[in-house]
């Protein structure tokens, strides 16, 4: 793989943690400072990716959970391959919403995929890449589950139950990989929230 010049932050949390807000505002905010960001996101984020998500948000039949997993999985590597790891040799600044650390949550602690296994399987898919920073949005499922209203994707249809796991999947992701992963309490406003994303963004990158 190739040497990473740039940064490589992403978001996270279960679906109606408002990270996807808060990715836009760092961008805008990290560009109104000259930084050269890319914004992304999975599944979906490379041309091969976008069909992938396709499948995996809207696919109406049932889809066994190791298949899920490794779809995931496709998506990510290429995602790596052909947009992240070029960005990041350009020096970039990559903001990607969602990344590793949601197939364990979701399809590891949530579907009771073996944790192990997924991480081997991440490694293999990005070629070893971390993220410098990661952020969990912590919310409590009801507030997020009335944020994302009545059209929901396959996983937003998931019961409180799997949600619930979710939530506690990266919080435990967080007390595991306290120096990569760092908890903001998004029960508050967005300004509140952004402030705390500043200050973590900022330590980072140090602005």
């Amino acid at each position: 793989m190739k040497l990473k010049k740039g940064y490589f932050i992403t978001f996270e949390g279960i679906d109606g943690c408002g990270k996807t807000t808060q990715i836009e505002l760092l961008d805008n905010w990290l560009k109104s400072l000259g930084k050269e960001t890319l914004l992304t996101l999975e599944p979906g984020g490379s041309n091969l990716g976008k069909d992938l998500r396709q499948i995996l948000l809207h696919y109406e039949k049932p889809v066994a959970d190791t298949a899920e997993m490794f779809l995931y999985l496709a998506d990510r590597a290429q995602h790596v391959n052909n947009v992240i790891m070029p960005a990041l040799c350009e020096g970039k600044i990559v903001l990607c919403d969602r990344y590793t650390d949601s197939t364990a949550a979701y399809q590891g602690y949530a579907r009771g995929c073996d944790i192990n296994q997924i991480n081997m399987l991440n490694d293999i898919a990005t070629g070893n890449l971390q993220s410098d920073l990661t952020i969990v949005f912590d919310i409590d499922v009801q507030t997020a589950q009335l944020r994302l209203g009545k059209t929901k994707d396959r996983l937003e249809k998931e019961s409180v139950d799997f949600h619930t796991k979710v939530k506690n999947g990266y919080l435990e992701l967080s007390r595991l990989y306290p120096q990569r992963i760092k908890t903001v309490n998004a029960n508050r406003t967005i300004k509140e929230i952004f402030s705390d994303v500043k200050k973590l963004v900022g330590e980072l990158l140090n602005i």
